[in-house]
């Protein structure tokens, strides 16, 4: 069958191409019904990727966080009308110790070929997960994103000590509070703090103990374990802060994304034996974790609503731009696209 592809061809500018999407007997194809747009979607929408990347990747269609409706499944799997959330991770091999996501021979949608920003998209089976009717299509947009916080506290579970009074969050955006949340969820004995920039972001955590400004934590604060969830520019004084207040052989979960390398306090983390560790993206596992997580507390999804800034309907390309124009102009909050394609 014949497929319409929106592509980045440069930034800021799309064009679609048409393209032979194979009727195969292995793959599902499916139709998006709502697009979370990303950072990092920004990132090679506005051209903030260095040239040798944007020369590399380009023309490619954007978005990894969808939500979508089964057109036809002839493996069997899914029946149409089904709604499933597509897993942007594509590995091509297995390995007993790393996980999918991190497989140098994963391909990953858009960024290693064509996003979710089609009319439709064919799938491997294993790379759909079911939704369950009582989670909000809306939040269910940016499930992946969901994953990669719980992917990230799933690997916290496997690298930490079981004393957990105590648990920080540096990081009032989007990831911060997903995270939190998840953790005030997964971890319903201990108090959780959070350490923000913004005072009104600070104030959409109505679930955690507390909320401080970086400048304002009071004396004689600790935690026991962190996590990490600004990125950037910020990502040293975070980190450093964390490093002053998580107790000896702590444990630090690093999410943010920086371009640049970060300088940290190294001579601290070696005097308290403190625990340091990366996540990225997230696999199938993750997704399942998180539907799950949704379905069995649907509070949750009330809770998520809070982020959600912007719903634009999409009909055009000229919609698909008024999008991300938005989208960039937001410092807090998740756009997304009902695709009326």
């Amino acid at each position: 069958m014949i497929n319409a592809v929106y592509q980045l061809v440069a930034p800021r500018q799309l064009d679609v191409t048409y393209k032979e999407l194979p009727l195969n007997k292995d793959t599902v194809i499916i139709r998006p019904l709502k697009m979370s747009i990303c950072k990092a979607d920004q990132r090679y929408y506005q051209g903030m990727r260095s040239q040798s990347i944007l020369k590399k990747k380009l023309p490619m269609a954007l978005i990894h966080e969808c939500v979508a409706k089964v057109v036809y499944d002839p493996t069997g799997e899914f029946k149409p009308g089904d709604t499933v959330i597509p897993i942007p991770n594509t590995p091509t091999e297995k390995d007993d110790y790393i996980a999918e996501n991190y497989l140098y021979t994963s391909k990953f949608r858009a960024s290693g070929f064509d996003g979710f920003l089609q009319d439709y998209v064919g799938c491997a089976p294993d790379r759909l997960v079911k939704l369950p009717d009582c989670v909000n299509l809306t939040v269910a947009a940016f499930t992946e994103l969901i994953s990669v916080s719980v992917h990230a506290i799933s690997r916290f579970e496997r690298f930490s000590h079981k004393r957990k009074r105590r648990i920080g969050v540096w990081g009032d955006g989007n990831l911060g509070f997903i995270t939190a949340l998840l953790l005030n969820y997964i971890y319903p004995d201990t108090e959780l703090y959070i350490m923000g920039t913004i005072q009104e972001k600070l104030s959409y955590f109505t679930f955690a103990k507390d909320a401080y400004h970086v400048d304002a934590i009071p004396e004689g604060f600790w935690v026991d374990h962190a996590f990490e969830c600004v990125g950037g520019a910020g990502s040293r004084s975070a980190i450093n802060q964390i490093i002053d207040y998580i107790n000896p052989e702590g444990t630090i979960s690093i999410m943010g994304v920086s371009e640049n390398f970060v300088d940290i306090n190294t001579r601290m983390i070696l005097e308290k034996g403190l625990n340091m560790f990366g996540s990225s993206r997230s696999g199938r596992a993750d997704f399942e974790r998180t539907v799950s997580l949704l379905a069995a507390h649907p509070e949750m999804s009330h809770y998520l609503e809070n982020i959600v800034g912007d719903e634009i309907p999409v009909s055009s390309i000229a919609d698909i731009h008024k999008a991300f124009r938005l989208d960039y102009s937001r410092n807090f909050g998740k756009t997304v696209m009902d695709w009326n394609k």
